[in-house]
């Protein structure tokens, strides 16, 4: 189903931004739901954002209206914009996407095994 890698991942202030990127393959364009999940040490994983096939987000309760996905299928790319980081916003964060069924495409439903992950990239946020 093709691989994930993502990019983007770093340290930064609360308060400030980092945008992380995910490649894909040609499989990722056709995927009806891909996203980002992202999980803390000692914490379950968590869905964070995901788009459709028609192009519709949805976020997490945390992110919303801070973080925006987008994707670019001609560049079988995802980008994760993610503004007035906070320390809470610390964690792995993993490209995703879902192939087949989807009953509903959104970060929590992303999380699940059976789905596309990449190797993630690290986020930082200091007080």
């Amino acid at each position: 189903q093709g691989d994930l890698v993502e990019s983007g991942g770093g340290s930064v202030q609360a308060g400030g931004s980092l945008t992380l990127s995910c490649a894909g393959s040609e499989y990722t364009r056709n995927s009806r739901c891909v996203g980002w999940f992202r999980q803390a040490p000692g914490k379950e994983r968590e869905g964070v954002a995901a788009i459709d096939s028609d192009g519709r987000t949805s976020y997490g309760d945390s992110v919303k209206g801070r973080f925006t996905i987008s994707k670019d299928s001609s560049k079988n790319s995802l980008s994760l914009q993610m503004n007035s980081l906070t320390p809470e916003d610390t964690g792995m964060y993993y490209c995703a996407a879902a192939y087949g069924l989807v009953e509903t495409c959104d970060g929590g439903y992303l999380t699940a095994p059976h789905n596309t992950w990449g190797q993630g990239t690290q986020v930082t946020v200091s007080s």
